[in-house]
């Protein structure tokens, strides 16, 4: 078995992970129909004689009990929707610029910023907007405060790791790796099988994702507010406070466009939402160390600058997440398990349910479904969880059909 089982399968994450891996340089990572993709070359591919890139995909098989298990043996704490976890909290940074513009208050910056300071790392694996192209984001090693905050805030789009991995390998030093939950699954799965980049990584961190959306949502939210990607001197999805806006200016800074989080992102609901996100079960994250997300629920909806919640599943982070407090980097408050919950709830809840369902549309269409080792075994899915699916397919056919995206503008007609 090779890439090429996930990709017949409709299975790929785009995580770009498997070039990294292959030791024939046998594959190379493109944007395809707005999403990355592998692109294997089968005549130097060695086949079953390797299988490295199918052994590191995420998008195959995750065996979240066992790695849990194995990877966090002294987490005390468990919640079933929220997995095994050390301590809960919310949080910001004390910086105000940098809770201001990073997203839900700037934690995940500020944190890193304060490792790098106290040269408990030597680098960070972030995402920041290529400067030749300001629309596509691409991961890099931050070594400074200033390399930290220029990746800022979150992107809602396709980042592939290609060549990542292979950086850190080349280069003495800790770091540290933010992904969404699916970019951690494939590094995680890298580390079993490469001990130079498993002695690397000092920690892993990941973005609560309740789906991932793909690159023709940006050429969707420029033609229905009229802005040109040839006049696009910056981009961001979210700045200006919790939740945030998107802003976009020009070359010369003037601001093109200026609007809230709540009122384009609700718009794009299935329409770009990759096949494989359909499958998905780790809402939050649960292989990371920590994990951090929004709280948009009251009472810290009502502060409008910036507010993370976060989830400690490695007790070494713990220690240092109290010592960013006491260093005056960050302030952080204990979080209650069923309000973090709650904050998730219209995302969180179904998302089992729905993801079984997926799998079941997939294997009566002949195709392989995601494999979660027993995970969903007792999960039965309602009726409305298939009607549910069959819609977001449907939706994702037009979002793939630039011609028929009127029909995206008539549906969110109200909104």
């Amino acid at each position: 078995m090779n890439i090429l089982y996930t990709l017949h399968n409709h299975l790929c994450t785009g995580c770009g992970i498997c070039e990294d891996v292959c030791p024939r340089k046998s594959i190379e990572i493109k944007l395809v129909d707005g999403e990355f993709r592998p692109v294997l070359n089968e005549a130097t591919c060695l086949g079953d004689k390797c299988g490295r890139c199918i052994k590191v995909c995420p998008g195959s098989n995750i065996n979240f009990k066992a790695q849990v298990a194995q990877l966090f043996p002294t987490t005390s704490s468990y919640n079933e929707l929220i997995g095994r976890y050390v301590s809960l909290y919310t949080g910001h940074s004390a910086d105000y610029d940098i809770r201001y513009h990073g997203a839900s208050g700037g934690m995940v910056s500020q944190f890193l910023i304060f490792l790098l300071d106290k040269k408990i790392i030597d680098g960070a694996v972030v995402t920041s907007y290529d400067s030749s192209d300001k629309l596509y984001p691409k991961p890099f090693i931050a070594r400074s405060k200033a390399d930290v905050i220029s990746a800022r805030s979150s992107k809602y789009c396709p980042v592939s790791m290609s060549d990542i991995g292979n950086q850190i390998t080349s280069n003495k030093g800790k770091y540290v790796i933010v992904g969404l939950p699916c970019h951690i699954q494939g590094f995680r799965k890298r580390a079993e099988i490469d001990k130079k980049f498993k002695e690397s990584i000092l920690g892993y961190f990941t973005i609560y994702c309740s789906s991932n959306r793909n690159f023709l949502s940006q050429d969707f939210l420029l033609d229905r507010f009229g802005i040109s990607k040839n006049d696009i001197g910056s981009f961001t999805y979210r700045d200006n406070g919790c939740l945030g806006n998107m802003v976009i200016k020009n070359s010369n800074d003037h601001i093109k466009l200026d609007i809230p989080f709540i009122k384009y992102y609700p718009l794009l609901r299935s329409f770009f939402k990759p096949k494989r996100c359909l499958q998905c079960i780790d809402h939050f994250g649960n292989l990371a160390d920590v994990s951090f997300g929004d709280i948009h629920i009251k009472p810290y909806s009502d502060d409008h600058i910036g507010i993370s919640s976060i989830i400690i599943r490695n007790p070494y982070f713990d220690r240092l997440l109290k010592k960013a407090q006491e260093e005056a980097y960050i302030t952080i408050n204990q979080l209650e398990a069923d309000v973090l919950c709650k904050s998730q709830a219209a995302m969180l809840y179904p998302k089992k349910r729905r993801a079984k369902a997926e799998m079941n549309i997939q294997k009566l269409f002949g195709y392989k479904p995601a494999e979660y080792y027993g995970e969903l075994d007792n999960v039965n899915p309602f009726v409305k969880d298939y009607f549910h699916q069959c819609i977001a397919n449907i939706q994702r056919f037009i979002g793939h059909h630039k011609l028929l995206w009127p029909l995206i503008n008539l549906s969110n007609i109200r909104k």
